[in-house]
């Protein structure tokens, strides 16, 4: 004989119903009971309309009507038409008895725990009265009993604990006298000794299925719902969690204990006691494996089997003076808060006995406040015990495994996955069987902390970055390219999944958390179902989705988004950018952006800054870390003046080639950023930075080559204009360098703590000639290169090749 159970959702509809019966059609005639929940939210629904009728609110009428309607539904599409009315019939009989004991509730405006029980009783009445009659429709031989009168329990109405001997005793006579093939049974009732109606506490179907499987030592245990099995994680939460197949009761209990949901707590006990495997199985998906639960200690799997966790957690901290040394504090305070049944979901104290922490339920807030200020008043008038200090909106986060108990670094790995996404832990736990550790966290951080523990223990170091991209025009676009064409590749050689989870352009915004769909017309979904762009607002759906190694991606110019690269920081948020305002602004604000990316262990990149995807900054920074000193930096570092330098030869029109460069994207949108040196200014002075020097803006020597004219237009076009009507001050330039056999190169230089950017003609011995096209070189003259240059020269400008670098910095972080 074997014992089957089934949740609410399996249940839910008719079909699902059918379903059920063809998993119990295919048991092969073996004997078995089968243990039902009440149909899908009906308990829910119940403890709602009673409320409603407490407070002597009429809709309660309505709401029993529409519930009552949903059930005839089910019957009306269950079972045949000739046998349609006198299921219906039963129904009816039971919701006019449920509506009388409303009615008394509404008149007397009192709901006691045992009529509240009487009440939610119904919902498996009418679940099991209906299934009954579908299968006897189907001539199977099945009959119902009511588990009322088999479970004996206390009068602990909403949480009764069965008396066992009696509730033994009761279940073997019933089943040794009943030969029926089913025996469908409600789950969740029971009854106490006078006979009044009890429950087991809400997932007390559960237990239902484990007191009988227990009483009757069957074979196995079935719980069937709508998951494949316990999950390494909430799969709603966690997209990668997948179903545990095999682990043992005390992980199964450590697991459903803090908050999986899948399995009631209690259930395990009985059927440990007894050595009775437990199956959960999946009623939409019968052929998967679902989780098997024994006495095995399976070492297979990992040694963390599990992550759980629990909301809606307050954190008590009892501390002072008066607890150190004191014999029986702990004790009164576990005693106070038992007479005020508030439940203790976790202990945790300070080895100097100054403070006791324990998490509670956040509804039992205010019952411990009483029982705490009333069992230590005396301590409290005389401030040898401070306050109770309650910090609300917390969760629980669990790691569980039998093979933690024997394998070191667990709690390192744990506590530095969480610190990596700047997950703050409140307290920790620890139990002496070392098979769990659990820590209490902010309940915002939940699905983050779920995220990185589980990439830590089960994604086989698969790391997971998801970005958040303003700027996706020219250089944006073709970096969202070059990530999706990818993609694959990154996950296959580098174990990194990188998602899109958020973007913008200058007037719309969109977020999925999933990550967006690149493969599609994402401009277009950006258009037609994006909103309005609030940078403000941007950054406030970035902290609320609050997701794993978040990134923040800027590829503006804009000085406003480069203002909120702290923001992002100081919430662990890391920053890549080609934007070069945030880098070469005050140096005050540089110095702070890293530190906070130092503090928040948040990644600031900015490599494209300086010669687009060129790997210059990072060659820089190698140096540094490596204990070179840095002598001297000379570079070309602007692939847009390099380019027009480079055309500007011969016959060539000057303010033709500026013009063709913003075409083809080499300059800014405002090409005075380029052409009055400003752009290689910042560059410079970020190297500078980099290399150690405390250097602003206004420090370094701008030796303009443009005439006075130009310096002074008052708008872009009015700028243009000059580069036609001052052509001869250019021809001038061009035809000095064309005589001294020379190229003109816009070079910038810092040697000596001294930064200098200039047009300047370079022979043709120099590195710096034979530059072509946009081309960037840099030259890196240290104490371990002092008379050859260590030289980067490549490609310095072009969307594609700073998308690339943008790209680069990306990867980096995934890295690590």
């Amino acid at each position: 004989m074997k014992i089957l159970k089934f949740g609410g959702s399996s249940i839910a509809s008719a079909q699902n119903i059918v379903r059920v019966l063809d998993i119990l059609k295919s048991n092969n005639n073996q004997q078995i009971a089968v243990v039902f929940s009440a149909i899908g939210k009906t308990t829910d629904a119940l403890i709602h309309i009673a409320a409603k009728a407490q407070t002597q609110d009429d809709a309660y009428n309505n709401l029993l009507s529409e519930l009552e309607n949903n059930h005839f539904d089910i019957v009306r599409n269950l079972i045949p038409v000739n046998n349609q009315s006198g299921v219906l019939s039963g129904v009816k009989k039971l919701f006019n008895q449920l509506e009388n004991i409303l009615e008394g509730v509404f008149l007397l405006q009192e709901l006691s725990p045992k009529t509240k029980d009487t009440i939610v009783s119904y919902g498996e009445f009418l679940s099991t009265f209906i299934i009954t009659k579908a299968l006897q429709c189907q001539e199977i031989d099945a009959v119902y009993k009511n588990t009322g009168e088999l479970i004996v329990t206390n009068s602990n109405f909403g949480n009764a604990t069965p008396i066992m001997d009696v509730t033994n005793n009761n279940i073997k006579e019933y089943f040794t006298n009943n030969s029926h093939s089913i025996t469908v049974l409600p789950g969740f009732i029971a009854s106490n000794e006078n006979g009044d109606k009890t429950t087991l506490g809400r997932g007390g179907s559960d237990y239902t299925s484990a007191i009988i499987a227990a009483a009757l030592e069957v074979d196995q245990l079935e719980i069937w719902t709508d998951v494949s099995g316990m999950y390494t994680a909430n799969p709603t939460l966690v997209k990668q969690a997948k179903p545990i197949n095999r682990l043992s009761y005390n992980e199964a209990m450590e697991l459903s204990h803090f908050g999986a949901s899948v399995l009631y707590p209690p259930t395990v006990q009985p059927v440990m006691h007894k050595n009775i495997p437990l199956y959960i199985k999946n009623t939409f998906q019968p052929q998967d494996l679902g989780s098997y639960i024994s006495n095995e200690n399976v070492k297979d799997g990992g040694v963390v089997k599990g992550i759980s966790h629990i909301d809606h957690i307050a954190l008590a901290t009892v501390e002072g003076n008066g607890l150190i040394g004191i014999p029986g504090v702990s004790k009164r305070l576990f005693s106070a808060l038992s007479e005020k049944k508030v439940n203790v979901i976790l202990i945790t104290q300070a080895s100097s006995e100054h403070s006791i922490c324990i998490a509670i339920d956040q509804n039992d807030v205010e019952n411990a406040e009483l029982a705490i200020q009333d069992e230590f008043a005396y301590e409290l008038s005389l401030g040898k015990i401070d306050p109770l200090h309650i910090q609300t909106n917390m969760a629980i986060v669990a790691i569980v495994g039998e093979e933690m108990k024997s394998h070191q670094g667990i709690s390192g790995k744990m506590f530095s996955a969480l610190g990596k996404d700047n997950v703050n832990i409140h307290a920790i736990a620890q139990g002496a069987s070392e098979r769990n550790i659990s820590t209490v966290i902010d309940s915002k951080n939940v699905s983050k902390a779920l995220n990185s523990l589980h990439e830590e223990f089960f994604e086989d170091h698969v790391t997971k970055l998801n970005l958040f991209v303003v700027g996706v025009g020219n250089v944006g676009g073709k970096l969202l390219e070059q990530i999706e064409k990818q993609k694959a590749y990154l996950l296959d050689k580098l174990q990194l999944s990188i998602e899109v989870a958020g973007m913008a352009n200058s007037k719309k915004m969109i977020f999925n958390q999933d990550g967006i769909d690149l493969t599609t017309d994402w401009k277009q979904n950006l258009i037609d179902n994006g909103e309005d762009l609030d940078l403000d607002l941007f950054l406030e759906n970035v902290k609320e989705l609050n997701l794993i190694n978040s990134v923040f991606v800027d590829n503006t110019a804009n000085a406003t988004i480069a203002g909120l690269y702290a923001d992002y920081l100081r919430e662990s948020i890391g920053v890549v950018t080609c934007n070069k305002i945030a880098a070469s602004s005050e140096y005050e604000k540089y110095a702070e952006l890293k530190r906070l990316s130092q503090e928040y262990n948040a990644p600031y990149l900015f490599e494209t800054n300086v010669g687009a995807g060129l790997p210059i900054i990072n060659t820089l920074n190698n140096l540094v870390q490596s204990g070179d000193q840095i002598v001297k930096i000379q570079a070309v570092a602007s692939g847009s003046l390099n380019f027009i330098f480079n055309s500007f030869v011969g016959d060539a029109n000057f303010a033709k080639i500026v013009d063709e460069a913003g075409e083809l994207g080499f300059t800014e949108p405002d090409p005075r950023i380029d052409l009055s040196g400003v752009d290689v200014a910042r560059k410079i002075l970020i190297l500078a930075r980099e290399s150690g020097a405390k250097m602003n803006l206004e420090d370094i020597e701008n030796k303009t080559f443009l005439p006075k004219a130009s310096l002074e237009a008052d708008s872009i076009a009015d700028f243009k204009k000059t580069l036609i009507s001052e052509a001869a001050h250019f021809e001038a330039i061009k035809e000095k360098a064309a005589a001294n056999n020379a190229e003109l190169k816009y070079v910038a230089e810092y040697v000596n703590g001294k930064a200098n950017v200039s047009l300047q003609e370079v022979d043709n011995k120099h590195p710096f000639s034979n530059l072509q096209g946009s081309d960037n070189i840099v030259l890196f003259f240290t104490e371990r290169y002092p008379e050859y240059p260590l030289i980067i020269k490549g490609a310095g400008a072009g969307a594609d090749v700073t998308a690339s670098g943008i790209f680069a910095d990306i990867i980096r972080i995934g890295k690590g």
